[in-house]
């Protein structure tokens, strides 16, 4: 393995010469910084110096350069201050024009309000006078409309010569009233016209003082926007010198460069800055030092054998391209599995934390303490029979798997405790009465009626010794394991944070032969899947996710359970109903779910028909509603 070493002593002189590489760039970007600084302020001391008299040159054509942009930024600034200066009194002259034409503005602003008031005014007075007018014909009209059916009555009424002669009266007097307003209203109109006129003719004034004013503020305004454009241009040449000037200073540093290596290497230094050469000097020793240091590790390197180092960089590369493919093994492996058999058939789940929590367990218990231990004795079946374990205390969830063989139901459970079952698994050792063997090193514990085996850190296989013992095969990878996986046992597998109990099965028809019958027959025909979620809490709520054989048969399915849900939820043999309230369907694909309230009797005859206690007594009671 000596090859190893060798190749991790050559990874490690790698990662010193490029720790050394970045140094050594660094110190040489400081070292050249530090000479430019020292020729720039040894420019008078290297006069002295014929050999670096092309570059003084160049700097003073350089300087004379700079100088003449510095002379046209002043200038064009002096430029800038000019147009800012006719700006600003450009602004001053619009301020002193728009105040003079809002003082005329304003009189003739008051003069067309005024008019508008006194149109108004006329034209409420004319419709005023119409309505009078109006109310004249209709009252004639009412009065004639009286005298007709006065006469046209058989017989005619006693008074109708009295009633004729007033109706009469009064018909009399309205022509003259009529005249009346006929006149008032021709003046009313005679005003309304003068007014309106009055009217067209503010507005007329109005507007072309407001057309005056606008053409003003446009010519002010075109004419500070060609100051604003003119500005700009200018800001925008001093910037371009700015940076020209800029340039010229960088084009300048290869003299400065030169001059500060000379004076470097004749140890001259500025008398107004003497700590620039001392700087330049340090920083040649520290470049030196990394050169050193750089051609030991390559002396280092070419000392090491080549034929280790391809060994070492075969057996690297090697690993890095069996990694990823054992990567992509595992991730394409199953993500989920309960380490049931593989013919599983159905799955019963109990969240014993929230059995402890809800409010129909608690309920029941206090009620009938004999029915809910009955009851509870056969949700948990064998798994209350482990010594030295308490299922409410110790442990979180109890699986029970299902399946027929040969007419005889199989069932295989897997309890998972909140810690270690080390407890547990000491307890059992101790107990005399069982027996120790062992499959392929897991050990399991026997007595004549229940074995236990430890499947993982904290999950005990319980039950038959025949049915521990294919868990143990199947936790071994001996025999074909139950993969959950797929998008209805996806969604089983998230009713856990949210469900008290929860069951599903892969073969609907055959439910009634691994528990008692929940559903009809009728509903158990129709899905190729079902799974059943129960909350336990007040009020007790269910859902439940249907696998169909295809998205048109959920679709009709879905349907048929929105119309008629009394027909297909509710608990074979029984009048009762699954449901309280209409259940809420939805679908999607070729899945259909349902929510909906289960009453809390039907709640509990469900629970009695999974732990296989409801006698016919217990079905009588239930089916009486309670007080």
């Amino acid at each position: 393995m000596s090859f190893i070493r060798t190749g991790l002593r050559e990874l490690g002189l790698k990662v010193r010469r490029q720790r050394t590489r970045l140094a050594l760039r660094h110190e040489k970007r400081m070292l050249q910084r530090a000479e430019i600084a020292l020729g720039r302020e040894g420019t008078e001391q290297a006069a002295n110096f014929p050999e670096l008299r092309q570059e003084i040159v160049a700097l003073k054509k350089l300087e004379q350069e700079q100088k003449e942009v510095a002379l046209r930024i002043a200038q064009i600034e002096e430029g800038i201050g000019r147009i800012e200066q006719d700006r600003q009194s450009n602004l001053r002259e619009q301020n002193e024009a728009m105040t003079k034409l809002d003082a005329e503005k304003r009189p003739i602003s008051q003069r067309r309000d005024e008019a508008k008031r006194w149109a108004d005014s006329c034209e409420r007075e004319l419709g005023a006078v119409d309505k009078r007018i109006e109310a004249n014909d209709a009252a004639d009209r009412d009065l004639l409309r009286e005298l007709s059916e006065m006469q046209a009555m058989e017989p005619p009424p006693a008074d109708l010569e009295t009633r004729s002669t007033t109706i009469g009266a009064k018909r009399a007097r309205l022509p003259e009233e009529r005249a009346e307003l006929v006149r008032a209203r021709m003046g009313s109109a005679d005003a309304c016209r003068l007014a309106k006129e009055k009217l067209t003719a503010a507005d007329a004034e109005l507007s072309a003082i407001e057309k005056n004013i606008d053409k003003v503020r446009g010519e002010y305004e075109a004419r500070d926007k060609a100051f604003a454009d003119n500005i700009k241009a200018q800001q925008d040449a001093v910037k371009a010198a700015r940076t020209q000037i800029q340039t010229v200073e960088e084009r300048k540093n290869p003299a400065y460069l030169n001059i500060g290596r000379h004076l470097a290497t004749q140890g001259i230094a500025p008398p107004n800055a003497p700590q620039l050469l001392t700087q330049v000097q340090r920083h040649r020793e520290a470049v030196d030092r990394h050169l050193a240091h750089t051609s030991e590790l390559a002396l280092h390197s070419a000392k090491i054998d080549k034929q280790e180092l391809r060994k070492f960089y075969f057996c690297t590369v090697s690993v890095m391209v069996l990694l990823p493919l054992l990567l992509l093994l595992v991730s394409k492996s199953s993500s989920r599995r309960e380490w049931l058999p593989n013919e599983t058939e159905a799955i019963l789940s109990l969240n014993l934390d929230r059995f402890e929590r809800d409010d129909l367990p608690k309920r029941w218990r206090k009620d009938q303490p004999d029915v809910w231990a009955n009851t509870w004795a056969g949700l948990i079946s064998a798994a209350g029979h482990v010594p030295g374990v308490n299922l409410p205390r110790d442990c979180v969830r109890i699986t029970r798997a299902l399946t027929t063989d040969n007419n005889q139901t199989r069932e295989f459970i897997l309890v998972e405790t909140k810690g270690d079952v080390s407890p547990a698994i000491r307890a059992i050792a101790e107990d005399q009465n069982f027996e120790r063997k062992s499959i392929s090193g897991l050990t399991v514990w026997e007595r004549p009626d229940i074995a236990v085996a430890r499947v993982g850190p904290a999950t005990l296989a319980i039950g038959a010794s025949r049915e521990v013992d294919e868990l143990v095969h199947v936790r071994l990878g001996m025999q074909l394991d139950l993969q959950i996986s797929g998008q209805l046992f996806d969604r089983f597998e998230a009713l856990d944070r949210e469900t008290t109990l929860r069951f599903i099965s892969r073969e609907p028809p055959d439910l009634p032969r691994l528990f008692h019958p929940i559903f009809t027959r009728e509903f158990l025909d129709q899905p190729e899947m079902i799974g059943v979620g129960l909350s336990l809490q007040n009020p007790v709520r269910a859902r439940v996710l249907l696998k169909m054989p295809s998205a048109e048969r959920a679709s009709e399915f879905a349907r048929d359970l929105h119309n008629e849900p009394q027909r297909w939820l509710r608990l074979q043999d029984s009048d009762l109903l699954l449901f309280a309230q209409a259940p809420e369907v939805t679908r999607h694909d070729d899945n259909i779910e349902l929510h909906f309230v289960v009453p809390e009797n039907s709640a509990r005859l469900l629970l009695q028909r999974l732990a296989r206690t409801d006698t016919a007594a217990v079905v009588a009671e239930q089916q009486t509603p309670a007080p």
